[in-house]
């Protein structure tokens, strides 16, 4: 194979993961395993959706082949074992991409986006025998992030009925929770406090559905708003001569306004 080509296929990725596996390999490589790199399949995604948000079309590219890596050393790992190859993986998305599409590659007919979607899901129940809504709710996978797991379970549960009326239901479970969660903690029962802690972010959840706000999104923006105000906290401590660890909560808390209110 040439190694020093300008465009590159995807044999070629293919090819290049055997060597690094085979004889004469890259020793760390050759010692990987499925366990081994599991959360590398969740640090690549998160990275390339990082890149998709910077609006950098180049990292993005680039990002996007560390997750098709991913997905090439594991399938390698899997055909030295016996179990697939690279080719049982194209047929299984490729087969599932058609059946799933029946109003494009069968009879069914779809008149917008939300019939399409209704389809899919109706094509992915027969497809894997869920009969049941708690079977539907169940298939939502376990590794998925605590608040998008959350929100997926909601919304299946109320595609039966089994949701508030409205927003205020569901504003009302949450003032419920916070109480139960203060009660809890007067206990000082950390099992207890874990439950009702549970409790509180997955009424959280159901109330960011009625306001139609991803939770993911909301958290991650208010995550990266407490740093940014922080890093001007910091900042503001450092360039008057001072240091965050011998300053009073009262003090960082004045300097923590004033990067709130943009004085800082």
């Amino acid at each position: 194979m040439n190694f020093t080509k300008k465009d590159y296929t995807f044999e070629d990725l293919i090819d290049i993961m055997k060597v690094l596996r085979g004889e004469n390999g890259c020793p760390w490589d050759k010692e990987q395993t499925h366990q081994s790199i599991k959360y590398c399949l969740l640090e690549e995604a998160c990275e390339a959706m990082e890149a998709l948000d910077e609006k950098q079309p180049d990292n993005f590219a680039d990002e996007l082949g560390d997750v098709l890596l991913q997905v090439v050393f594991h399938s390698e790992m899997a055909e030295e074992e016996g179990n697939f190859s690279i080719q049982n993986v194209l047929n299984h998305i490729c087969k599932k991409l058609i059946s799933r599409h029946t109003h494009i590659f069968g009879n069914d007919k779809t008149n917008n986006t939300t019939e399409a979607l209704d389809l899919w899901e109706e094509n992915k129940k027969a497809e894997k025998g869920l009969k049941t809504q708690t079977e539907l709710m169940r298939d939502v996978c376990s590794y998925l992030p605590a608040l998008m797991r959350a929100q997926k379970v909601q919304k299946k549960a109320a595609q039966v009925g089994f949701d508030w009326d409205d927003f205020t239901g569901a504003f009302c479970k949450l003032t419920e929770e916070v109480n139960e969660l203060k009660a809890a903690a007067a206990e000082q029962n950390a099992e207890h406090m874990e439950e009702e802690l549970g409790d509180l972010l997955f009424s959280a959840v159901n109330v960011s559905r009625f306001l139609e706000v991803n939770p993911e999104e909301a958290l991650k923006k208010a995550t990266d708003k407490f740093l940014a105000r922080f890093e001007k906290m910091e900042r503001a401590a450092i360039t008057s001569g001072r240091d965050l660890n011998g300053m009073t909560l009262a003090e960082m808390d004045e300097l923590w306004n004033q990067a709130k209110d943009g004085r800082i």
